[in-house]
């Protein structure tokens, strides 16, 4: 049974940092690469960053630099530093596997997602 669990948003100003973490339980953690996707009101879910089972990573153009995403294996634990936010990164952030983009992995379940809003 795959449960994913996010925390660490918040209201953060224009220019500020929060780090995101997502506990996952279930196959999924070792089995799938795993990513960060937001969404915005009104607008689609979007991939905002990606990491491998062999560790190797993968940022959307909009956040390269800026964000850092990285895992802790022994905790079962997704990651994302987001630095130097922007008011348009204001959306609820979720982890999930990046297999649901490709179609290698097949889900119809997300966590309740952890709530980042940038506003001075």
């Amino acid at each position: 049974q795959v449960q994913l669990v996010e925390s660490g948003g918040g209201l953060v100003q224009p220019g500020g940092s929060l780090r995101l973490s997502c506990v996952v339980s279930g196959s999924i953690f070792s089995g799938e690469p795993m990513g960060w996707y937001r969404q915005a009101p009104g607008k689609q879910r979007e991939l905002v960053a990606g990491i491998a089972t062999d560790d190797s990573t993968h940022y959307e153009d909009y956040v390269k630099v800026r964000f850092t995403i990285s895992r802790d294996n022994a905790k079962n634990t997704i990651y994302l530093q987001m630095n130097s936010l922007k008011p348009d990164e204001t959306a609820v952030y979720y982890c999930n596997s990046t297999g649901l983009l490709s179609g290698s992995y097949d889900s119809d379940y997300w966590g309740q997602g952890t709530q980042v809003t940038v506003s001075s």
